[in-house]
């Protein structure tokens, strides 16, 4: 199936905001590059979230432990002004979502079963160009493609597509093919997603509240200590593990992980 069968009402450009708005919003990204201001944090900026303290408050904590976790990626966020799900995956229960973000083609994020039981005519789906590619036959809205970079408003939720590759590994997520992490802002709170990732560079110019980090050492980190220094990386207040238990790691790694971060932030580890 090539893009171009997919109707211009079903497949949009990331950042769809009229001309004068566009004007306005180029010169403050300007300014803010000009200024020295990393460009995955200005889709934060844009939403007026400010990095205050390093301390999760209880309401960060609430909307962490709200969190639904299914296995792997896939994870459920409702704490943000919409119904998110991420890689959604391994799901039972049908469920109507304003947005699906997917990180990969790989068949543990890219599930078609679980996408038809919550993508519906009013889904915005959001995702790379190769999985864009198969989604043909997924109910939806819109479908908006993304590269690293990309940034997309739907409705109140801001979403920033950041990399996401493998440094060692480089045969399981290659940089070249634009597979993307999401930071997703909504309510004044910024969620890291970071799909299926070592601990690259471009991580220190991310900031967000909660991050969601991969703790998996055989396709995804290459320690549990890589994935709490990616925590501290993205100067999280909250970290969140996430893809173990299944086919690599285990709890042991998030408790490690959870040891390893004490003192310096909260960690919030999750049942499935």
């Amino acid at each position: 199936m090539k893009i171009e069968r997919i109707k211009m009402s079903q497949l949009s450009k990331p950042t769809r905001i009229n001309s004068q708005q566009e004007i306005t919003r180029r010169k403050f990204i300007t300014q803010m590059a000009t200024i020295g201001v990393p460009a995955a944090i200005i889709p934060s900026v844009l939403a007026g979230e400010l990095f205050a303290s390093s301390t999760a408050s209880d309401a960060l904590k609430n909307i962490a432990k709200g969190i639904i976790w299914t296995g792997q990626a896939s994870v459920k966020i409702s704490g943000l002004g919409a119904n998110i799900y991420v890689d959604p995956f391994n799901l039972k229960a049908e469920d109507k979502a304003d947005i699906v973000l997917i990180t990969h083609s790989h068949g543990d994020h890219l599930d078609m079963t679980s996408l038809k039981k919550v993508c519906y005519e009013k889904t915005t789906i959001i995702a790379p160009k190769d999985v864009a590619e198969r989604l043909e036959l997924i109910p939806r809205k819109e479908i908006i493609i993304v590269a690293p970079g990309d940034t997309v408003k739907t409705g109140d939720i801001l979403i920033n597509a950041v990399h996401m590759y493998n440094i060692k590994k480089t045969d399981c997520h290659l940089k070249a093919n634009k597979w993307v992490g999401y930071t997703i802002t909504g309510n004044g709170i910024t969620v890291y997603h970071a799909g299926d990732t070592e601990r690259i560079p471009e991580m220190k110019d991310i900031r967000c509240d909660i991050a969601l980090l991969p703790l998996g050492q055989i396709f995804t980190m290459n320690s549990v200590e890589d994935a709490a220094e990616s925590a501290k990386d993205v100067k999280a207040k909250l970290a969140v593990p996430i893809h173990y238990g299944m086919y690599e790691g285990t709890r042991k790694d998030a408790d490690k992980f959870k040891e390893l971060l004490a003192g310096t932030m909260d960690v919030i580890i999750l049942e499935q």
